[in-house]
């Protein structure tokens, strides 16, 4: 038998939600030129915890997204820096997104500085113009 046949093979729907999340935070971590192997690694560690909580409460799927970006941003802070910084603001200290909403769907990155939103978390590319040139 195909191993491709098998009723176990289907991706299950918290592993699409993990897949998806992981690759909306590299999509933004890409997007900030910020992408190097030990930052792929937080993100990583940060699927795996979330692997865990979501096990444990299957209807916070569409969170885990908001909650990787988060975790990430957290740990990025702590070795670091502040991360993303924000495209919005030109003038007065560097300064990051947040992600909103803290537990929710549907996650994007704000300004509370200027009181807007940004982007959704996996398009900050999109408002930055792509990967920075170093």
């Amino acid at each position: 038998m195909d191993p491709t046949d098998s009723p176990d093979s289907p991706v299950s729907p918290l592993e699409q939600a993990l897949h998806a999340a992981r690759a909306l935070v590299l999509a933004d971590l890409v997007a900030g030129d910020v992408a190097e192997a030990d930052v792929v690694s937080l993100v990583e560690e940060s699927v795996v915890q979330r692997r865990w909580w979501v096990e444990q409460w299957p209807e916070g799927a569409a969170f885990v997204a908001g909650l990787i970006a988060q975790d990430v941003q957290d740990a990025l802070l702590e070795r670091y820096g502040r991360w993303p910084l924000c495209p919005v603001c030109g003038s007065g200290d560097p300064h990051a997104l947040d992600v909103e909403p803290e537990l929710g769907p549907d996650p994007h990155w704000v300004c509370h500085k200027a009181g807007v939103k940004v982007a959704s978390v996996g398009t900050l590319g999109s408002c930055t113009g792509g990967t920075a040139s170093s």
